[in-house]
């Protein structure tokens, strides 16, 4: 059976590394399994991207397009090219994509056309914010997949509600998060950053959606709190270099805030380990905040993790600094004992997903 693989941004790389390695087990106990990898070049430079490959023992990829850096059209065009002259050259039986990122699209609509079986990791999850662009990727790249590997129950509610029973040879199953592997693996190997003064019950944050940084309205009243915040404890924010330029461009206050490079998934992993509470509207931090067990408050007015939401370890603030400051008054009240239920899987996550590969 060959797999190919399709990545290009950091959440995807975290979530490979647990598939890759078995992949390689099935290997090594006589299975005849093989996974090429391309990398869209989605994350394009070293900290977002190589870091991850060299930590996780994430396989070299075989292909590596270099397509960062353009706006979506001409990335997902370009993307959907070169990704089908792959696919015609390499004959897989299965195109597997991650997530929502431009990248997962591309390969979706490339296999497609090819009419090569399509397996969407993370499938079914709904923000219902068609301004997005991460939930038009979704909800295309599900609609033309063959199988789809959803992470909860309500990422199932939400495809039947789209009448998923009726799509033509199309199969669905609640395969746990895969993310939930990785970061098993991971705790224990977790490094500290280096070269920073780190306090206390700090707080680890991220700013880089596109529907905050291309906002300078949105993103001055969202570090006009974090500045506020960070009068009482820490703020520590691995800064996006995309977000990065638009702070520079904008002339945006950022005193008080402990700037740090993008991190590696090591020291990720420490910070999570180690803060009091998360401040983000990344997707994926939202999952991984949870895993570590820490409180968060989500930059955004609706998540594709509803679930996090409903069991009260997650508060949607949206943008207005007063209302982020309010949320975060909340967070605090957080208990500990909210984070006790098994809301994606057992971490068992890939295993499934390839027996089902294999027997489809």
């Amino acid at each position: 059976m060959k797999i190919c693989t399709i990545l290009g941004a950091r959440p995807q790389f975290i979530k490979a590394c647990s598939f890759s390695r078995k992949v390689e087990e099935y290997k090594l106990k006589g299975m005849d399994i093989e996974e090429v990898i391309i990398h869209t070049g989605q994350h394009y430079d070293d900290e977002m991207s190589k870091v991850f490959f060299d930590e996780m023992g994430i396989p070299e990829p075989n292909y590596y397009l270099n397509f960062g850096n353009l706006s979506h059209g001409a990335m997902t065009g370009r993307m959907i090219e070169e990704i089908e002259k792959i696919l015609i050259d390499y004959q897989p039986d299965w195109v597997l994509v991650y997530g929502d990122t431009n990248s997962t699209l591309a390969g979706a609509i490339a296999a497609s056309k090819l009419n090569i079986k399509i397996a969407h990791i993370e499938a079914g999850l709904r923000s219902n914010n068609n301004e997005m662009p991460e939930e038009i990727n979704r909800i295309i790249t599900d609609r033309v997949s063959n199988i789809l590997f959803c992470p909860t129950n309500k990422s199932i509610t939400n495809l039947k509600n789209e009448g998923v029973e009726y799509w033509k040879d199309t199969k669905y199953f609640l395969s746990g998060d895969i993310m939930l592997e990785s970061t098993n693996h991971f705790k224990n190997l977790s490094l500290k950053p280096g070269n920073i003064l780190i306090k206390k019950n700090f707080i680890l944050t991220t700013v880089h959606r596109a529907e905050n940084t291309n906002d300078p309205e949105k993103l001055s009243n969202i570090f006009e709190a974090l500045r506020h915040i960070s009068k009482e404890c820490q703020v520590i924010l691995p800064l996006h270099p995309r977000t990065d330029n638009i702070i520079k461009q904008n002339n945006i206050n950022m005193e008080g805030i402990t700037i740090i490079p993008p991190v590696g998934y090591l020291n990720m992993t420490w910070l999570l380990s180690n803060c009091s509470t998360v401040i983000t509207d990344s997707g994926g931090l939202q999952k991984e905040a949870y895993f570590h067990e820490k409180p968060c408050l989500t930059l955004r007015e609706e998540t594709e993790w509803s679930e996090l939401v409903e069991n009260g370890v997650n508060v949607l603030s949206g943008w207005r600094k007063s209302d982020i400051l309010d949320s975060f008054k909340k967070v605090l009240l957080i208990p500990e004992n909210k984070f006790s239920k098994q809301l994606y899987g057992d971490g068992n996550c890939s295993a499934f997903i390839l027996e089902k590969l294999i027997n489809y």
